[in-house]
């Protein structure tokens, strides 16, 4: 160690942790690269080949950063890290699908007060695993310890993805019209959003105990079921020709917030509950936590992870392409604004 690296150790930061987080992860960074990528761990920059955006007619970049809140808490609680990383990416590769776009390349961050080179490494093997699965380059990224901006133990995990799409292919939201059927993609629970309510209300529970409400499974492996991704839904619709008229990825905010983003001026939908499975780490929040149905619609994706708007006629073939266990019809376009919940 140097004596420059030695004195900023005694300050709070350690060099030497940093440069053994990045030799842990090399090897799961460099598992994602795909042909296009020209420089990538190490370079001052990623360097992304862009020349297979020339097969487009009117190419379309799509970007989106976002992060997986409070969801580390959770992670540190438990000890647990493997699946931040997955989470991270898949919200990313979800809000620009909603768009039609497909994932090229992924930037992360993570900061820290205080760098665990083996905590980080494990993190960003989920990303890795993550882009993987959906096709993208872990192209670069940053880590950071930052003692006296995070407090002892807290980990800030937060991830930009580029994408691209023919224009003529956007989905925008633009062609829905009332009469459209509104499917719904199962979430495998809270996903990214409602950690802090979440964790008030189960704060005194055991975590590690398969819980009687919970299909045998511990809270904690329940609120750290992983992100799901639903590019692959949205690959094989579009592969069976099916007319995708908007996408809406239910995050922060719920139905209530996340669908009127897609709708044209003047309409709703409306939502019939009972319509979908409901996963039971929501009825256990609401019950202990006293929240009121309302409130878990805004706060949390109560099952739904996306919803996707197509014609009527086109509904069931829908269903057919995707399976009775990963897409359901939950309801319909109407010609007044807002998100209604009907039984």
């Amino acid at each position: 160690m140097t004596p420059e690296s030695k004195a900023y150790r005694e300050a709070g930061v350690d060099i030497e942790a940093g440069k053994r987080a990045t030799d842990l992860m090399a090897e799961a960074v460099k598992s994602t690269y795909t042909p296009e990528v020209l420089a990538g761990l190490g370079a001052f920059g990623g360097l992304f080949d862009a020349a297979r955006l020339k097969a487009m007619q009117a190419p379309v970049l799509v970007a989106s950063t976002d992060g997986v809140g409070t969801k580390t808490l959770v992670a540190a609680r438990l000890n647990r890290w493997e699946t931040i990383g997955q989470d991270l990416v898949n919200h990313c590769v979800n809000d620009i699908l909603v768009q039609g776009a497909e994932p090229l390349f992924f930037l992360d961050y993570v900061a820290s007060a205080r760098l665990a080179p083996e905590q980080v490494a494990t993190v960003v093997q989920g990303m890795a695993l993550a882009c993987r699965e959906a096709g993208c380059a872990l192209l670069g990224g940053e880590t950071a310890e930052m003692p006296g901006v995070y407090h002892e133990g807290a980990v800030d995990v937060v991830g930009t993805i580029v994408g691209a799409l023919d224009r003529a292919h956007l989905i925008d939201g633009s062609r829905i019209q009332a009469g459209d059927v509104v499917l719904a993609f199962p979430s495998s629970g809270l996903h990214t959003n409602g950690y802090t309510l979440a964790r008030r209300v189960l704060d005194d529970e055991d975590w590690t105990t398969p819980h009687p409400l919970l299909d045998g499974r511990t809270i904690g492996e329940a609120l750290l079921a992983v992100h799901r991704s639903y590019l692959p839904h949205v690959r094989a619709l579009r592969a069976a020709g099916v007319d995708i008229r908007g996408l809406a990825h239910i995050t922060g905010g719920g139905v209530f917030d996340n669908v009127p983003r897609i709708l044209p001026e003047g309409l709703g939908v409306r939502v019939r509950l009972g319509t979908w499975p409901v996963p039971p780490i929501f009825t256990l929040i609401q019950h202990k936590g006293h929240v009121a149905r309302e409130e878990m619609f805004h706060v949390f994706n109560m099952g739904l992870g996306m919803l996707a708007v197509v014609p009527e006629a086109e509904a069931e073939r829908a269903v057919q392409v995707l399976g009775v266990e990963e897409c359901f019809i939950v309801g319909r376009v109407v010609a007044e604004p807002g998100v209604q919940l009907v039984n």
